[in-house]
């Protein structure tokens, strides 16, 4: 009876270990090392957003954001988008939700879509002067951006990239207008800096040229917190 048992574990494990599947090992985009996406992953800005309503008519306030990627879904090309929900709080206790946008990385682009307006956040690879249209996905859209800085480690064939800055616009005629945005980003962590700064000069004849804000506004988002899963 006792060898009767061994030959039918022996017959069991040999059919096991026969039919055994095979998995191919998991690649990693490396698009998606400057941008991490996956359903659970969230990051928390501190924000200091100042608007201007006129001549020396402002105010200040600091608050937080928290984006977390909430779900996913496919687009009529079967191409995985992400969704991100955005809420806002002034003690990180209790969150106000505030919108939602989208990031999809397709064709060697990061977009990001909010209010359907989908701006071309970063074109893979990453490297120092790149340039491209960050409104290309927009009908009359013409943006130029550009990669102006980079933080590297390593050196020859082994360098690589941790932190890569966007320049998205660098205008300030000091007569009429003053346009500076940029969006930095951290390898494995995403978006960890973000600024605009979109304002509008007093261009009345006893002001002309005087760099007196009109309005407009500057927002500065840093990051504090993250969890990339």
């Amino acid at each position: 009876m006792r060898r009767l048992v061994y030959l039918l574990l022996f017959f069991i494990l040999s059919f096991t270990t026969g039919c055994e599947e095979e998995f191919e090992p998991v690649q990693v985009d490396p698009e998606s090392e400057f941008q991490p996406l996956s359903v659970g992953n969230f990051w928390i800005y501190e924000v200091e957003e100042t608007i201007y309503f006129g001549e020396n008519d402002f105010e200040t306030s600091n608050f937080f954001y928290r984006d977390r990627i909430r779900g996913t879904y496919l687009d009529s090309e079967l191409r995985l988008v992400f969704i991100v929900e955005r809420s806002k709080s002034n003690d990180r206790n209790t969150w106000t939700k505030q919108l939602e946008y989208t990031l999809q990385i397709r064709d060697k682009l990061l977009i990001r879509n909010t209010n359907n307006k989908p701006v071309i956040a970063l074109n893979f690879p990453p490297f120092m002067g790149k340039k491209w249209n960050g409104l290309a996905f927009q009908a009359l859209g013409k943006d130029e951006f550009e990669i102006d800085s980079v933080a590297s480690v390593g050196s020859g064939v082994d360098q690589s990239f941790d932190l890569v800055r966007v320049n998205q616009e660098e205008l300030d005629d000091k007569v009429t207008q003053r346009d500076v945005r940029f969006e930095l980003f951290q390898r494995n962590i995403g978006l960890v800096e973000k600024y605009d700064e979109v304002l509008t000069y007093c261009s009345r004849n006893n002001c002309l040229g005087q760099q007196i804000i009109d309005g407009g506004s500057k927002v500065r988002l840093k990051l504090i917190e993250y969890d990339i899963r």
